[in-house]
């Protein structure tokens, strides 16, 4: 029976780049001066199992490009090499460096060689190993004079190697670790027969083999036993060095030309394994992402006991239907209102399952600061708070570009330079806050820095500069903020590669608005900067007031519903082209009339007949003009743009307890929708006028 390991390939991906999170994370806190003992054992546990994985399936790059890092770690944490501030920036590139190597072989695309071997180099020489590097030593692939010296130094080492039965159930595989000893240098072995059953009595599952052999290299003992660590419990293991006129012998061997064993060896001679695998696993690694998701047993628990629940209330009510009778119409009713219970306690628990910790988005920041702050030459110190903060996988995924993007803004536009900090009478430290925490049922993520705020008097300039505003208009602070998330505003005075672009605050503004959210900035000058984003904890549920316009009922997002009101005739005005504004308080709102948008017939047409909703996207106000306003309610979303096409004006659908379709509006369509009607009804009394 043969296994295919690629079956495992998802899971040692997974905990590989977990184990990744793990080094980069110690390694930020680490101190260079005097590392933790705890720490560095952390740091080389992580890359020790992503090697040993690594070689059991096959990804011999990541295994060879690991071992240097591994030696490294070993070293330092047997006090044997001390570390400096510019190796453990060495060593944040090395897990960069894995990251990406992981990445490609995961999704069958190539690894960038040159970096790996630029890394590669980079630590080799903080090991103090000069030589030439093993890929060099392979395209020479021919021992020449000006090796001699290094020839005469390898020593020669025999290995008896004799694993249990059961080694290949452990998922080891001897090959492997032969190919691990021929990068330590030359190899010959020869494999013991004698105890291989008649092929009636052979199981293929276990090992029968075992093996001498001769190892010719630099390599000390602990490095060739290193080789043998994760079976070392279950085979019999014997190395010992040859004498100097064995080694002499090997030498000259070595010196005419002694190559790895070939096609051409002696049958008894064990072949380096050519990874056959390598073209399959690269092509069903092929967007092979990870779409696994970590749940508490205790979320597992109580969905299971929630289903036994359902299966009790199931059985029950059956029993009426089996045999019904009027009196138990009582018994019924209580039946029905303990399965509405239910559905909406297993609703709430299936949920729950999609929801991570928000510090699955946060762990990424502290590399992204250490490196900026270091880049700008900044001093900045990260804070995290409500970590535990919990939000649907979804929205995880894709608030994680917009988070970066403000992270960034603070570190650059934000946060001073030590000297002017110490000037305004600041610690030269800055300080930027990552805080999370529920309100209602939104995730609140707040991103604030203590640095110098936002220019007003720039955004204003520069808003007027673009045409955005008219340099007589009276604006309140929080407008003018709210200018830097038009599209292609800047008030950087020179280009980096950090920002300064125009391009990335009105993405951020979009993507955010996309996940059902909006986001508002808060600056005071010379005390910071409070970026506050609101999402909803989940996009498949959706928390709606239902309206009817005529005979058709809509769902208004409850998160953009501001108010609703009984229509005033005196505040209501016209303008040019039969637009309408409705004065509320000390402002004009548009109003939208849905029978208009959608065409379709509405119960009256007299605005002081209606009920206004006023709802609020991209910060623009409207007043949308309904027949009624009904029941609020938790909706299940349904796509609209997978299941047909994508409708302007709606965002999506949904299935209401009665059977029928009810749309969910999308605000922000319908104020793009209403500006192209109030322009064309404008265009078309301008033409009528002058005809």
């Amino acid at each position: 029976m043969t296994i295919d390991i690629s079956q495992f390939h998802g899971v040692f991906f997974e905990e590989s780049f977990e184990g990744l999170e793990v080094m980069e994370s110690e390694l930020l806190e680490l101190d260079a001066s005097n590392p933790d003992t705890e720490s560095i054992n952390n740091i080389f546990r992580a890359a020790h199992s992503i090697k040993g994985g690594s070689g059991s399936f096959g990804f011999n790059d990541i295994t060879n490009f690991t071992h240097v890092l591994e030696t490294l770690l070993d070293e330092v944490r047997s006090d044997k090499h001390k570390l400096n501030q510019d190796e453990v920036n060495l060593l944040l590139s090395t897990v960069d460096c894995l990251r990406e190597m992981l990445t490609a072989a995961r999704d069958g695309t190539d690894i960038d060689q040159a970096q790996v071997k630029s890394i590669h180099d980079e630590l080799e020489r903080a090991l103090g190993n000069d030589s030439v590097t093993e890929a060099e030593a392979e395209e020479d692939n021919v021992v020449d004079d000006n090796d001699s010296e290094a020839i005469a130094s390898a020593l020669e080492w025999h290995v008896h190697f004799a694993p249990h039965l059961h080694l290949f159930q452990t998922g080891n595989d001897p090959l492997r670790m032969f190919r691990e000893l021929e990068e330590l240098g030359t190899l010959t072995s020869a494999a013991n027969l004698s105890k291989l059953p008649p092929f009636n009595k052979y199981d293929a599952e276990e090992c029968y083999l075992s093996w001498d052999l001769v190892l010719v290299t630099e390599a000390n003992e602990e490095q060739i036993k290193e080789v043998f660590e994760w079976v070392e419990d279950d085979c019999e293991l014997s190395i010992e060095q040859a004498n100097q006129q064995e080694a002499s012998n090997v030498v000259n061997v070595v010196a005419d030309k002694a190559a790895p064993i070939s096609e051409d060896a002696d049958a008894s001679k064990v072949e380096p394994i050519v990874d056959k695998k390598k073209a399959a696993d690269k092509k069903a690694g092929a967007n092979n992402e990870s779409t696994s998701i970590r749940v508490n047993i205790s979320k597992v628990d109580a969905l299971i006991n929630m289903v036994g629940e359902l299966v009790i209330t199931q059985s029950m009510l059956s029993q009426f239907g089996e045999e019904f009778d009027i009196k138990n119409i009582e018994k019924l009713n209580e039946g029905l209102k303990q399965l509405e219970r239910n559905t909406r306690e297993l609703q709430e628990n299936v949920m729950q399952i999609r929801m991570l910790p928000i510090s699955f988005s946060f762990n990424r920041f502290p590399r992204l600061v250490h490196d900026l702050s270091n880049k700008l030459g900044k001093k900045i110190e990260l804070k995290l708070s409500g970590e535990a903060t919990e939000l649907d996988k979804t929205v995880m995924e894709k608030i994680g570009d917009p988070l970066v993007h403000l992270v960034r803004n603070s570190i650059d536009h934000g946060i001073e330079m030590p000297d002017e900090r110490l000037a305004a009478g600041k610690p030269e430290t800055g300080t930027l806050n990552l805080n999370a925490y529920h309100e209602g049922g939104n995730i609140v993520i707040e991103i604030v820095d203590d640095g110098a705020g936002l220019n007003r008097d720039r955004i204003f300039q520069k808003a007027v500069d673009r045409g955005l505003i008219k340099a007589d208009e009276d604006l309140s602070d929080d407008k003018v903020n709210e200018l830097i998330f038009s599209a292609g505003f800047s008030t950087a005075e020179q280009v980096s590669d950090v920002s300064g672009r125009g391009v990335g605050m009105d993405v951020v503004k979009r993507n955010i608005h996309d996940l059902g959210g909006v986001v508002e900035v808060k600056s005071e000058a010379g005390k910071g900067s409070t970026f506050t984003i609101r999402l909803p904890l989940t996009l498949a549920i959706l928390d709606g007031q239902l309206i009817r316009v005529g005979t058709q009922t809509y769902i208004i997002p409850l998160i953009s519903i501001i108010e609703s009101l009984q229509t005033n005739i005196e505040n209501t005005k016209s303008i040019t082209g039969d637009v309408e504004l409705y004065r509320l308080r000390d402002d004009y709102i548009p109003v939208v009339r849905l029978h208009s948008i959608f065409n379709i017939a509405c119960d009256s047409a007299k605005l002081n007949d209606g009920l206004l909703v006023v709802a609020e996207a991209e910060g623009q106000k409207i007043g949308l003009f309904v027949d009624d306003l009904l029941a609020q309610q938790q909706v299940v979303i349904k796509s609209l743009e997978t299941n047909y096409k994508k409708v302007e004006g709606m965002s999506g659908a949904t299935i209401l307890g009665d059977g029928t379709v009810a749309m969910i509006l999308d605000i922000s369509s319908l104020i793009r929708l209403y500006r192209e009607q109030a322009e064309y009804k404008t265009s078309s009394a301008m033409n009528n006028q002058a005809a």
